[in-house]
């Protein structure tokens, strides 16, 4: 019996043991990370989103420019016909 019980105990200590997670060790290693790593990506992030934001509205007023020129180009029919008038 005493050998029983000296291995049950033997097992427990060794099974405690094995618990690698120390949450203090880790919450350590995550306080003392520099804070500047952290404000240095998030303004990189901030930045990218502002400049993708910029290109999407330079794109959008390109398109409308092009368009806009595209209806300028086209004669107007009435101008047409008073050109065609003073010709004759």
């Amino acid at each position: 019996m005493k050998r029983l019980v000296f291995l049950t105990v033997a097992a427990g200590l060794a099974l405690g043991a094995c618990n690698s997670s120390n949450e203090d060790a880790v919450n350590n290693a995550e306080l003392n990370q520099p804070e500047s790593d952290l404000n240095e990506i998030a303004n990189q992030a901030a930045l990218d989103a502002a400049n993708e934001a910029a290109a999407a509205q330079n794109a959008m007023q390109q398109s409308a420019n092009e368009q806009n020129a595209v209806i300028e180009n086209v004669a107007n029919p009435e101008e047409a016909d008073e050109q065609n008038v003073s010709g004759m």
